[in-house]
């Protein structure tokens, strides 16, 4: 009787951990809570961080908007938004939308141009005058009505990354992506594993995949030349959206953490884990 009870009570106890943790649903942080700019910091050039010069960034109507509404002239104003926690691996999901006209002073390639910036410096770091951070970016563009205009390119401000075992120091580099017209929105999936391997995807499909991601370059200026070790690998690094001039909308902003437990033994052990960090693991008393 007393065996039956103890086996009873094991059954139980591994029925209750299971009920709480399937090890196949995936944990999604919502970077972006849809209501306010928590956990989010500003840097806009010529300006001192979480300075938001004339209102760009806002939380509106549940999404998250970049607004030159009180600009008269756009002067080189480039902005960025960032989250202030950092990541290594992850997923992370973007969907955009580009509305409206481009604000007056805007350069001529900021037209429908926005992008998340990925393994980026934090922005504690930038200097008032920097205009971009180092870092990764997937670039967003919008169609401009008529030809061919490709999104989720690669662009890379102050970095170098490798294609095919070759390393590509051109600046941007076009997708495989078809173009998308006027205000629909958009979704992409970023994969990005360390210093490993980056993937841009759009409706399931990788269109462009790079690999070591590492400083170095020009396309940057008015940096802390301490913040730019040119060759070294990005491993990790904070996430930012960026403010070109062209009004842009921010309706989804999640992120799945690839990095965790990956001991099947813990109570939230997850299947879906790249990167091992057993630190991570809790195990049922």
């Amino acid at each position: 009787m007393k065996h039956s009870t103890a086996l009873l009570v094991l059954l139980l106890t591994v029925g209750f951990i299971s009920a709480q943790n399937d090890p196949n649903k995936k944990e999604w942080i919502q970077l972006f809570n849809g209501k306010n700019l928590e956990g989010w910091d500003i840097k806009i050039k010529g300006h001192e961080l979480n300075d938001n010069y004339r209102n760009t960034f806002r939380a509106q109507d549940g999404k998250m908007v970049v607004s030159y509404d009180q600009y008269d002239k756009f002067n080189s104003d480039f902005g960025h938004i960032f989250y202030r926690e950092k990541f290594s691996y992850y997923l992370l999901v973007v969907e955009y939308r580009f509305l409206g006209n481009q604000v007056q002073g805007g350069p001529e390639w900021g037209l429908r141009n926005s992008g998340a910036m990925l393994h980026s410096q934090s922005a504690k770091s930038m200097l008032k005058d920097q205009d971009f951070p180092i870092s990764i970016e997937a670039q967003f563009l919008g169609g401009s009505g008529t030809g061919n205009r490709t999104t989720a390119n690669l662009c890379t401000p102050g970095t170098h990354v490798e294609m095919n075992g070759a390393l590509v120091t051109q600046h941007c580099i076009n997708s495989k992506s078809k173009t998308y017209h006027g205000e629909q929105w958009v979704r992409v999936e970023m994969e990005v594993l360390g210093s490993e391997r980056i993937r841009h995807m759009i409706e399931g499909q990788t269109v462009i995949e790079y690999q070591k991601p590492q400083v170095g370059g020009p396309n940057v200026s008015n940096f802390d030349p301490a913040a730019k070790p040119d060759g070294k690998l990005l491993e990790e690094g904070y996430i930012s959206l960026q403010a070109e001039s062209h009004p842009v909308e921010f309706r989804k902003v999640e992120l799945l953490n690839l990095v965790g437990c990956k001991d099947p033994k813990a109570s939230n052990y997850k299947s879906y884990i790249v990167k091992e960090d057993n630190s991570k693991c809790v195990y049922p008393k």
